[in-house]
């Protein structure tokens, strides 16, 4: 799969775990990048492209939630895909991500084929 893919999560053993399933998807791991938060994320985002961000929103610094809102104010990286991968349940808060333009979310601890199948679905790629 000929794309970048940003994972954002605090926990670096998340990351790691979300890594393979994002490998397992075929993207290769020059086009695999992380950040611990979302104010990192943004920092990726300034000098590298992103097709896809996974995000969880439960993080210091910057939470995923506040990742969004900054991600709409740049013209530039606004329409980037957002996929939220987090433990959060709050229908409220996740409805509001979607109305900010967050494509969908799953569920932690999730299960790889789904996360694998979400990438494929979001990417536009056939499986």
């Amino acid at each position: 799969m000929n794309c970048n893919v940003l994972i954002v999560d605090d926990s670096p053993i998340l990351r790691t775990a979300i890594k393979k399933v994002v490998r397992l998807a075929g993207v290769p791991d020059d086009r695999i990048h992380e950040a611990g938060n979302g104010q990192e994320a943004l920092d990726v985002l300034e000098t590298i492209w992103v097709d896809l961000v996974l995000l969880d929103l439960n993080m210091p610094v910057m939470d995923g939630e506040q990742f969004v809102v900054e991600l709409q104010k740049r013209d530039v990286i606004s329409d980037v895909a957002v996929v939220v991968v987090s433990t959060e349940s709050n229908k409220e808060r996740l409805q509001r991500l979607r109305d900010l333009g967050v494509r969908s979310s799953l569920h932690k601890p999730f299960e790889p084929e789904d996360l694998c199948r979400l990438i494929t679905e979001i990417m536009g790629v056939a499986s």
